[in-house]
């Protein structure tokens, strides 16, 4: 009876509300009959926000508690259901849907302690959190490393190398890519999930100051992975494929001084996160590579680092503060520490497809992450934009 109550108000809403299924002051609605007609419980007021329900915990039983988080995250438009300890769920002044304000009203900003404080980014500061599940869902259950020079997304930045250099002082990067989920569903009747997609992106650089500015470099990276998060916890494991082929014009220029390296291989790794509050960020992993030229590489590498996401927003100019530190040590250069370190502010209020747009100004010190260029130490300075979808 309680799944036959489900589906007919399901069906009730969807037929009064399909117009409007990606608006939060829909899901809010859809989501209390929800809760009324299938679960006996009545919210007076449901926090929504860019899709992400807030559920007072106080509402919820150990019997109910998965049942009710699962059913929340079906609804057309929500990319995220998070279950709050903050918040009581009594009726007050701004705890109304997103969109419905009283004039001269801001929107709520929560507390440290608060769910709902990166709600925006389908994963939660503290707590339980179900993002949607089947073929194609949005959001990601691993959230993408922010200071990973090779993690796979859309950027383009400017560096000034300082002493040895790749190819010139002044240079410019630039990488295509993304993590593409393909399918998302939950360990049996719990909240822990798990998904499994493809990772791909192009890393080029760019010699400025050259003539045409000309192609250094450019890697290859095409991956198959498999993630899963359980509250605060996530994992992301993948098997992968580089390659790095250097530029027609530098090859024209270094032909006689340049020790071309036929750079390919296979490898896999695994990556462990856990979220704490206040925006904080832990993670670490290693991994190895295989099927590799030229053969004399040493496979084994380790990864780690720490992130900040703010959870408080400069509501002015709708700024987030961001800052991150990501090293890597490979057997290959004898485990030294490549570090990587990046700050500055991400964009709220600049949303194309769901996610948002970074600018950060990096530090990177350590042998390059430019394939062909491994063994060469480097250090350089630069300010990039980027964007995830």
């Amino acid at each position: 009876m309680r799944h036959l109550s489900i589906i007919a108000a399901a069906l009730f809403f969807t037929s009064t509300g399909h117009a409007a299924v990606t608006e939060d002051a829909y899901i809010a609605g859809y989501a209390a009959g929800i809760l009324k007609h299938g679960f006996k419980v009545e919210i007076p007021t449901l926090i929504v926000r860019e899709g992400v329900i807030t559920v007072p915990a106080n509402k919820l039983t150990p019997d109910n508690r998965v049942s009710i988080v699962q059913a929340l995250a079906q609804i057309p438009g929500v990319t995220a259901v998070t279950v709050s300890d903050s918040i009581a769920g009594g009726p007050t002044e701004r705890d109304a849907f997103a969109p419905i304000q009283r004039p001269g009203a801001s929107a709520r900003e929560p507390g440290p302690g608060s769910e709902e404080a990166v709600a925006s980014e389908g994963v939660p500061a503290a707590g339980p959190a179900v993002l949607e599940t089947g073929m194609l869902p949005k959001g990601h259950l691993f959230k993408p490393l922010l200071a990973d020079p090779r993690w796979a997304h859309f950027s383009a930045a400017y560096r000034n190398y300082v002493g040895n250099n790749i190819d010139g002082n002044n240079n410019g990067a630039v990488s295509f890519g993304e993590t593409i989920p393909f399918y998302r569903g939950n360990f049996g009747n719990s909240t822990v999930q798990w998904e499994a997609g493809l990772q791909a992106a192009v890393f080029s650089d760019f010699n400025l100051g050259a003539p045409s500015a000309d192609l250094i470099n450019s890697d290859f990276i095409a991956s198959a992975y498999g993630s899963m998060r359980a509250g605060n916890f996530s994992a992301f494991g993948r098997v992968y494929h580089q390659s790095s082929h250097l530029g027609d014009e530098f090859l024209l220029r270094r032909l006689t001084s340049l020790e071309r390296i036929n750079l390919s291989y296979e490898g896999a790794d695994l990556r462990l996160s856990y979220e704490l509050p206040y925006g904080l960020r832990v993670y670490g992993g290693g991994g190895g590579i295989f099927h590799k030229e030229p053969s004399t590489i040493k496979p084994w590498s380790i990864q780690y680092g720490v992130e900040f996401r703010s959870p408080w927003r400069i509501e002015v100019v709708s700024l987030r503060p961001i800052a991150a530190v990501d090293i890597k040590n490979h057997e290959q250069n004898d485990w030294n520490a490549d570090v990587s370190a990046r700050a500055g502010v991400q964009l709220d209020h600049f949303q194309t497809f769901g996610r948002k747009l970074l600018f950060l100004v990096e530090y990177f010190h350590g042998n390059s992450p430019t394939g062909q260029f491994f063994r060469q130490r480097v250090d350089y300075l630069g300010i990039g934009a980027h964007y995830h979808f």
